[in-house]
């Protein structure tokens, strides 16, 4: 019995250690995230391809353009002398952002040569003010709003923060057009009563989240205070955010995800990890990633299934776009990057040139993931915390 009871307190001595090891780590928190995969040279180069082939092509094309008449009825090229390119004009305005962005950060390469020529040809002040031109031609201001315009603003931030004389003649050539969609913006947001909560083109929060970054890079504090009160009007009081209704079938955007990702850009860490406990409480407190299940494309072919690609990356960038905004030591974290990883493989490896749906835009996306604004000090850092 004496032995029994010494191996009983040998054992209860252990149990104790081990307790205040796990309470150690317990306090501890989450070990530091690990270095995010980088954008390299030959996957850089891929992107870069499929966005060459496209700002250029004209055809097929998916205009949105209101017709008041027989001659209105115009090619694309001449609706849009700079974005007629890549399917619609949002993804030729991404796509002309993929090639900045690559060209800046990848200058060497053989791709950036041709990408710059590229952006030459199209970021012209005369082509820029037939875009403008056409954006005022009537009384619609909803032309691509907010999708459209927000990255629109994304190619202005990127330019601007791209210490070029190149890339600076470019940024002051569509600086016209920058401001036009600015006050675009800042003329919707009074008179939009809620949020856009879907997850396609008209969704507010992806919008709000890049038009933020922008402000941050042109110093518009008008449009930035404006969006960081309709931001808190909208989504402060959120709750119980129901992800396990996602994805819908044709999705590019989480409606969740996108707004969490947007708030974090609004509140200060702590602020945003209290909200977040209340917008998204289901997110585990330890690593796994099967409590996000990523988006299945069964026919990449069709341009509307394949949306679903492009939100397995954007939720990835999202996810760490959370993470990001919480405070280091927060127990979700591991979770929140466990996601993140599986959503990036699984995107990244849908990214190519063998349908035109998605090849058009998911190098965007792609870029988007991988070569972040603001990443090594290059572009436009993401807008800060708290409204600062």
């Amino acid at each position: 019995m004496g032995k029994g009871g010494n191996g009983r307190r040998r054992m209860g001595a252990g149990w104790g250690l081990a307790a205040l090891l796990a309470a150690g780590q317990a306090l501890a928190g989450p070990a530091p995230a690990p270095p995010a995969p980088r954008l390299d040279a030959v996957q850089a180069a891929n992107f870069a391809a499929l966005a060459l082939d496209c700002v250029d092509r004209e055809y097929p094309n998916k205009i949105a353009h209101r017709l008041d008449g027989a001659a209105d009825a115009r090619p694309p090229a001449q609706l849009y002398p700079a974005f007629y390119g890549c399917y619609d004009w949002h993804s030729a305005v991404h796509g002309h952002w993929l090639l900045a962005r690559l060209a800046q950060r990848f200058p060497a390469e053989p791709f950036a040569a041709r990408a710059r020529q590229a952006l030459d040809r199209h970021l012209t002040a005369a082509n820029i003010a037939g875009e403008l031109a056409y954006l005022r031609r009537n009384d619609d201001e909803s032309f691509e709003r907010p999708y459209g315009l927000a990255w629109l603003l994304q190619l202005g931030a990127q330019l601007r923060g791209w210490d070029d004389p190149q890339a600076q003649r470019w940024s002051q050539a569509l600086q016209p057009l920058e401001r036009e969609a600015a006050a675009r913006l800042l003329r919707w947001l009074p008179k939009l009563t809620r949020p856009i909560r879907v997850g396609e083109h008209s969704q507010t929060a992806f919008a709000f989240g890049l038009a933020l970054d922008w402000t941050q890079a042109s110093g518009d504090q008008t449009l930035r205070q404006a969006l960081l009160a309709r931001s808190r009007d909208y989504y402060l009081g959120d709750r119980d955010c129901p992800l396990a209704y996602e994805p819908s079938g044709q999705d590019f955007l989480s409606p969740c995800l996108a707004e969490a990702d947007l708030m974090r850009r609004v509140l200060a860490p702590a602020e945003f990890a209290a909200w977040l406990d209340r917008f998204l409480p289901a997110i585990p407190r330890r690593a796994r990633a099967d409590w996000l299940a990523p988006g299945v494309v069964l026919d990449k072919a069709d341009g509307k299934l394949a949306h679903l690609d492009g939100l397995n990356l954007s939720r990835a960038w999202m996810l760490e776009g959370i993470a990001a905004g919480l405070p280091p030591r927060d127990r979700r974290l591991p979770a929140l990057r466990a996601a993140a990883a599986r959503h990036r493989e699984l995107g990244l490896a849908a990214v190519s040139g063998g349908h035109y749906a998605g090849a058009h835009w998911l190098g965007s996306f792609a870029t988007y993931l991988l070569a972040p604004p603001g990443a090594a000090g290059e572009g436009a850092a993401p807008a800060a915390a708290g409204g600062r």
